[in-house]
């Protein structure tokens, strides 16, 4: 089978196919043909400045080919999505049962990958952040995967004002059909009314600006992999609070509330609540191209790597 791996960090241009034997499911594991991966950008990151070489796991959606022993609840033959923490950038991808579940007959695995994972992370984030009754919302990587399903989320919770943070202009009128209310830019002075909650998905730099866009008793929900520094002088002046979210952490602790969310999650996606925004299906052998994207942040919405030619 077809997989994409690298053997030392850097840029998109050190991806490469190889042909390998196709793995076997381990006890509680299944193996899943795949027919997309969703690319992430601590995936990205990870190929740049990680401590080295290891498998490109991603978001994953096909139909399973195998069944390792212990496992119950699948068959061969059925179509599920799910978190591979080994090679996903593959033909053929395991996963461990516990983080899979099924692909709703009305949905495609592209709609798999852009939803389930980003919006468990959207939804928890926003959950996080303590939200009450008319809060003003403001996200930032408003154009990204995570960033579309939490715009709408937050508006179809009965925030009073969503406030899409973005990177460039040319992201707005995206942000704006997808809900949000008033669109900033990064470099903008001011970003403008001050906010409930601030939903971070980006990190670094953009933590000062984030907290100053607090109202007094705000919370900003940090949830990307982007590191950087918090003035604690700036939480205290606004009696604000700083919260760090990892889905995986209730996919672990919580795993009845993880489900709940992932099967409401597909429920407002077939009522048209949550709309899913793909910006590209790109093949397996040019998950370079898919990279190159991602690290430039010039998608809209989530990157999709296909099992095609």
């Amino acid at each position: 089978m077809r997989r994409v791996r690298y053997q030392v960090n850097g840029g998109p241009e050190v991806l490469f196919t190889e042909d390998v034997p196709a793995p076997e499911p381990g006890p509680g594991e299944l193996l899943v043909r795949s027919e997309a991966v969703g690319v992430t950008l601590p995936v990205v990151r990870k190929v740049r400045e990680g401590a080295g070489p290891g498998p490109l796991s991603g978001e994953v959606a096909g139909t399973v080919a195998a069944v390792g022993e212990g496992v119950t609840g699948f068959a061969v033959g059925d179509r599920v999505t799910g978190l591979c923490f080994s090679h996903a950038y593959a033909e053929l991808a395991v996963l461990h049962s516990g983080m899979a579940s099924p692909v709703p007959d009305r949905a495609t695995a592209v709609d798999a990958v852009a939803l389930v994972r980003s919006g468990l992370v959207a939804r928890g984030a926003y959950e996080a952040g303590r939200p009450g009754s008319g809060d003003a919302v403001l996200v930032t990587a408003a154009a990204g995967a995570v960033g579309t399903l939490a715009l709408q989320y937050a508006k179809a919770c009965g925030a009073s004002r969503v406030v899409a943070a973005v990177g460039s202009a040319d992201k707005a009128d995206l942000v704006r059909a997808l809900g949000a209310d008033e669109v900033v830019l990064y470099d903008d002075e001011s970003w403008g009314d001050p906010v409930d909650i601030v939903l971070d998905g980006v990190g670094g730099e953009l933590l000062g600006p984030a907290v100053r866009a607090l109202a007094p008793g705000g919370r900003l929900v940090a949830f990307s992999s982007g590191g950087g520094t918090i003035d604690a002088y700036e939480l205290l002046v606004r009696s604000a609070s700083a919260i760090g979210f990892q889905v995986a952490a209730i996919a672990r602790g919580r795993p009845e509330l993880y489900g709940r969310w992932r099967d409401e999650l597909w429920e407002l996606h077939r009522s048209g609540t949550l709309v899913t925004r793909v910006h590209a299906e790109i093949p397996l052998a040019e998950a370079a191209r898919a990279h190159e994207i991602i690290e430039s942040r010039r998608n809209l919405g989530k990157v999709v790597l296909v099992d095609r030619d």
